[in-house]
């Protein structure tokens, strides 16, 4: 194998694994495995800044509220990330942006929450292992929903925005 061959096989294995990894990170946020999760991002320091959340800065951190949030029976969560477009800017480091539809309900309050996302993330190798290095999300469309006892859906907000803080209804 020429050189030239040998670096494009190795950046089409990079990109193959940074979409790997991507896919397990949504996966494992979906089923709840919140030690998964965390092992996405890079033990030696992360930023994280979805919108309508704090920004943080470890894995750690980021890992406890989530569980808090997102693992327990009643709330529900659809991650569907498509469009990824990789580029490699060396051996070990790469951005990435990913559309990404969510779907949360919520048992308990009875409510459910659609929307879309843009993601932009930047990845580092280490160990031979991709990881998440920083990841920022920004709201391209927002729908919440209440269902009364019956099952019909009140609207509570919808639009390219949703309410500052997830989760909750904007205030009337």
């Amino acid at each position: 194998m020429s050189a030239t061959l040998e670096a494009r096989v190795q950046q089409l294995e990079d990109i193959g694994a940074i979409k790997d990894l991507k896919a397990r990170y949504v996966r494992a946020c979906d089923l709840k495995h919140a030690d998964v999760v965390r092992d996405c991002f890079d033990p030696d320091g992360v930023t994280v800044d979805y919108e309508g959340f704090p920004v943080f800065d470890n894995r750690d951190a980021f890992s406890k509220v989530y569980e808090t949030m997102a693992c327990t029976p009643n709330i529900v969560d659809i991650h569907h990330t498509s469009n990824p477009e990789i580029e490699l800017t060396g051996p070990a480091g790469a951005k990435g942006k990913w559309s990404l539809y969510f779907q949360n309900v919520n048992i308990s309050a009875r409510t459910c929450i659609q929307m879309a996302c843009e993601y932009n993330d930047e990845y580092v190798k280490k160990n031979g292992r991709w990881l998440i290095k920083a990841t920022k999300s920004r709201r391209t469309s927002f729908l919440m929903q209440k269902f009364d006892d019956d099952g019909r859906p009140t609207v509570l907000s919808f639009g390219n925005e949703g309410p500052k803080v997830f989760g909750e209804a904007p205030k009337k």
